[in-house]
């Protein structure tokens, strides 16, 4: 089904898991089996759900190094996280199956930030506040290589693993994955925006890439030639917060945070959609569900947002076990 503005408008929350204890910091939703959902939280937990059965069907408790960020690898049962206790930066992959660790990943020697994994291979990237993006094969223990950046990165692998895109300063690097030791083969500007960058992301089809940024903007570019296309204005971030966005399936729509709490969806051709207040005052987190009409939103509680399908006019219901009129004689 397409998504259109007014399908985006009547979205509301449709399930709503209350039972954390602290604030969730990160989600992810696996790129195959697209139900799972995963999640890590200030109460030091790593929590896997199916959202198709509206279950949580595992909860992994790290109270020696706590939980900040969590990603899927390929395999639904195994997670790559970081730490947040801020003594150990190493990064662990866990299986949570039989809450196992398999691997350590150490280089980091400040808060890591970002985490991005390659699609359908063994590589995967970390960024840190120690001003270091590592190059990382999940199958080795030490980095694979090392770019050294001037402020707080962001990084991100296209949908086909073939370029990577690292931002900070204001600009965006492209990278080709094989041959990133020759530096960036192309780099975009978003103007005159030069704070701290957030999150990056490329939308499924590999055409545009959005960037977030403390100020509370959200950039669209595209990401062939690196034509600005918009940028939206959320509230800026005035704590150690993330402003978070998430492309929809098919690109032309984006869901983002903001500082003073907001859920935005964004048009990219045409500008804000729909906003949904909160009494939280601080940024959620947000994905949309790469395999359904559904977006997550975490903040001291996880939010599952469909859309009311009766209040969208265009949307009618065909019966297709209804038996067809005949004539007869």
């Amino acid at each position: 089904m397409e998504i259109t503005d007014e399908m985006l408008k009547s979205m509301e929350v449709g399930l709503a898991c209350r039972n954390y204890n602290g604030r969730i910091s990160s989600m992810d939703f696996h790129r195959k089996d697209t139900n799972y959902l995963v999640t890590a939280s200030d109460d030091e937990t790593i929590r896997l759900y199916d959202t198709q059965d509206a279950v949580c069907l595992n909860t992994i408790n790290s109270k020696k190094y706590g939980a900040e960020l969590v990603c899927f690898t390929d395999n639904p049962s195994i997670v790559l996280y970081s730490s947040n206790n801020g003594w150990d930066e190493s990064l662990r992959l866990l299986s949570m199956n039989d809450n196992r660790f398999i691997r350590y990943y150490k280089g980091h020697v400040d808060r890591v930030v970002c985490i991005t994994l390659c699609s359908g291979k063994e590589n995967f990237l970390s960024a840190s506040l120690d001003r270091k993006v590592l190059l990382w094969d999940h199958r080795a223990e030490k980095s694979q290589g090392v770019l050294r950046v001037q402020r707080r990165p962001a990084v991100s692998y296209d949908g086909q693993g073939m370029v990577f895109a690292v931002a900070f300063g204001g600009r965006i690097r492209m990278y080709d994955t094989r041959k990133f030791g020759k530096g960036p083969f192309a780099t975009f500007s978003v103007g005159t925006d030069d704070s701290e960058p957030h999150v990056i992301k490329f939308s499924s089809d590999g055409r545009r890439i959005l960037l977030t940024t403390k100020a509370g903007r959200v950039h669209v570019l595209d990401s062939f030639e690196g034509n600005r296309i918009a940028t939206f204005h959320a509230k800026p971030i005035l704590t150690n917060s993330t402003l978070e966005a998430s492309f929809c399936p098919e690109g032309n729509h984006i869901i983002s945070g903001s500082g003073d709490g907001s859920v935005y969806a964004w048009n990219v051709e045409s500008g804000k959609v729909a906003c949904w207040q909160s009494t939280d005052t601080k940024p959620p987190r947000v994905r949309w569900s790469p395999g359904s009409l559904m977006f997550v939103t975490g903040t001291t509680e996880l939010s599952c947002w469909v859309p009311d399908l009766s209040k969208v006019e265009s949307f009618t219901i065909t019966d297709t076990q209804a038996p067809a009129d005949t004539d007869s004689e």
